[in-house]
């Protein structure tokens, strides 16, 4: 029995580790296919409940369908565009508040004065600027007047724009403009000639000779220069005066040429005297004076005015203290006939 039961026990203890590894192994098999069913009903599961949503949406907009402009919108409007429309309208009501605001000038000032701090730390900076044909305006103000600054740079510079505001100037008849690349400036003006002096309505203003004003006011430096006056006389006295200047008698004695109507002149002379020229035959009538200047001494006599508009006749007005002597003396000469007749 001893021999038996030991032997039972042996088998016992020889088959007890397979039979735990049969039973763990049966034991995994079951773990996998519940979990395997698990996944198959999870996977089944989101895919009903998928299928169920497409149905619900599929039946809501068959049941409310969208305006025919809003589907035709849907369909060839571009994707993403919405988000382009957003960005834009942001920009647009950037700007709008920009301008509306008044900082239009100071925002372009901002975005070209960064471009042109790019530009001059990558080696395009203004190093050295040549102007040639100035003569009134310093180099300060044509820089001034071409709006170009410290802060220029050679490759942003706008070389039609620079010639145009220079231009603009009255001073500046022509101007070129050159950039020479990586930092130097070339200007080439040709500059407007002070031709003369201009009064009208009481203002004084340097102009050139094809009428141009070059400046509202009269520095010491134009003084020398002749006057004309009157309404017109600006684009009229480039060839009035060039007439005048062939009678050298007669200009040189001439404090201001005034236009009178636009349509003829007056010379007033240094010492007072006003000469009424007529509409017509100018030149003749510059030719007389100047020989009743040189035969009878005309300029010197005591009188105030010469009146010339007659083509027949000449018209002399004298001063009160010669007209005065001159009423006294007829007097006298009447005296003397009525006592020589008595």
């Amino acid at each position: 029995m001893d021999g038996a039961g030991s032997l039972t026990r042996s088998l016992f203890r020889s088959l007890r580790p397979q039979a735990d590894l049969k039973a763990a192994a049966i034991g995994a098999v079951v773990l996998l296919r519940e979990w395997v069913q698990d996944k198959r009903a999870a996977v089944r599961t989101a895919a009903e409940d998928k299928a169920k949503s497409r149905s619900r949406a599929k039946a809501v907009v068959e049941r409310e369908p969208p305006p025919r402009m809003v589907a035709l919108v849907e369909r060839y409007l571009p994707h993403r565009v919405g988000l382009s429309m957003t960005v834009l309208l942001l920009i647009g009501s950037c700007g709008f508040g920009i301008v509306k605001g008044g900082h239009l000038q100071d925002f372009t000032t901002a975005v070209g004065d960064a471009r042109n701090a790019l530009a001059n730390s990558a080696g395009f900076r203004i190093t050295s600027v040549v102007i040639n044909g100035r003569k009134q305006l310093t180099q300060d103000e044509i820089l001034a007047i071409g709006g170009i600054s410290g802060r220029s740079s050679l490759l942003f510079l706008d070389a039609d724009a620079v010639r145009d505001k220079l231009k603009a100037n009255p001073w500046i008849a022509d101007a070129t403009v050159l950039k020479l690349y990586p930092g130097r400036l070339m200007i080439e003006l040709t500059e407007r000639k002070a031709f003369a002096l201009w009064q009208e309505a009481g203002r004084l203003s340097v102009i050139a000779d094809d009428g141009a004003v070059l400046e509202p006011y009269v520095s010491r430096r134009f003084l020398t220069l002749p006057l004309v006056v009157g309404k017109g006389a600006e684009t009229q006295a480039r060839d009035f005066l060039a007439l005048l200047a062939r009678y050298p008698q007669v200009n040189s004695i001439t404090k201001a040429a005034i236009f009178v109507g636009e349509r003829r002149w007056n010379l007033r002379l240094k010492d007072g005297l006003d000469i009424r020229l007529p509409e017509q035959d100018v030149g003749n009538a510059l030719a007389m004076l100047s020989k009743l200047d040189r035969e009878d001494r005309l300029f010197s006599r005591d009188i105030v005015a010469v009146d010339m508009r007659l083509p027949d006749r000449l018209v002399v007005q004298l001063s009160e203290d010669a007209a005065k002597a001159r009423e006294e003396l007829f007097k006298d000469k009447k005296k003397k006939k009525a006592g020589d007749s008595a």
